[in-house]
């Protein structure tokens, strides 16, 4: 017993200080600000508009995590915070950090309810508080879905359906690896108006159709020899999978593929360590959602009529299950 200590409890449960330290230190620009070139904490001041005081319990903390440096009485950005929270580079996690910031954080507060009850903690969002939504799971997603985009064979398909697509970053991220495939993205009404307005922003439009509708009740689009689904499983209980699964197989032609991306675990549910907390994400986020391993999708897919071809890693804890129409 002399050997064990309460370390581990402590770095633990004060894991809630870092964060919102890292995400008020992303609202109010600091990253972005030392851009500019380092600074002492005055000039800091001056460029973010947070008083001193104050500002320097934010700058410590960061210094402290490991994501500002000090030389004397300057910071600068570290490795991390330049390459990934700057918005000087293509690898943008702003939007992350605001979406679990806005949303996640405060929804956490319910997690015990949300265990103890089963009910989730997210209800409707704003139009604000959706746009967030939206941009923040497209910048977390934005690794595995260019890496899909270079790592499958998308070149054997002529048309490819994104179910629960979001705003589209998926597809976005394979027409630009793959000119002339055409694409549909199937959302929500809400969801669909906010992927319309981000798909018309870009050069790739003419090759995308959004349609509106629910995939457990309404028509799912036919005429597709691929689909899409790619961190929708962990939003629904194996029930409710097993039944989106069997009706995507019904509007599918033989010789179809099946592209399932996700945060796949073991079969214990404990490893990746990441893919374990986020089941706590998916229940509070719909009520029922969870984080599978891939023997349990393996079932589902021999059950509701296809067959498991492989897995292949993409970026981070993401991964790909494929599986194709079962004769």
């Amino acid at each position: 017993m002399n050997d064990v200590t309460p370390d581990s409890i402590f770095q633990v449960a004060s894991g809630f200080m870092a964060s919102k330290h890292l995400f008020v230190a992303n609202e109010v620009g600091l990253f972005q600000r030392l851009v500019e070139g380092s600074s002492t904490l005055d000039g800091l001041s001056d460029r973010t508009g947070v008083p001193q005081r104050t500002l320097r319990i934010l700058v410590d903390a960061m210094v402290a995590l490991g994501f500002v440096e000090r030389q004397g009485d300057h910071y600068r950005n570290g490795p991390v915070a330049a390459t990934f929270l700057s918005g000087s580079t293509p690898a943008d996690l702003r939007p992350f950090l605001r979406f679990w910031n806005h949303i996640s954080y405060p929804a956490w507060m319910q997690l015990e309810t949300s265990v103890r009850t089963g009910d989730g903690a997210v209800g409707h969002l704003s139009e604000e508080l959706g746009k967030i939504f939206s941009e923040g799971v497209e910048a977390i997603t934005a690794g595995a879905a260019e890496a899909l985009a270079t790592t499958y064979n998308f070149g054997q398909h002529h048309h490819l359906l994104d179910l629960g697509g979001g705003t589209g970053s998926f597809l976005l991220a394979v027409l630009r690896h793959h000119a002339g495939l055409r694409t549909t993205l199937f959302e929500a009404p809400v969801v669909a108006a906010l992927a319309r307005k981000r798909i018309a922003a870009t050069p790739l439009e003419e090759w995308m159709q959004v349609v509106e509708g629910d995939f457990f009740t309404d028509p799912i689009p036919d005429g597709h020899d691929a689909i899409l689904l790619a961190n929708v499983i962990h939003l629904f209980s194996p029930e409710h999978n097993l039944a989106l699964l069997r009706r995507i197989r019904e509007r599918v032609p033989d010789g179809a593929r099946l592209l399932l991306v996700d945060f796949w675990t073991d079969p214990t549910h404990t490893q990746p360590t990441f893919a374990a907390l986020l089941a706590g994400e998916f229940q509070i986020v719909t009520g029922e959602g969870a984080a599978y391993s891939e023997e349990e999708v393996r079932g589902w897919l021999k059950e509701s009529g296809w067959q498991t071809m492989e897995r292949v890693p993409l970026a981070g804890p993401a991964s790909l299950i494929t599986a194709k129409t079962a004769s």
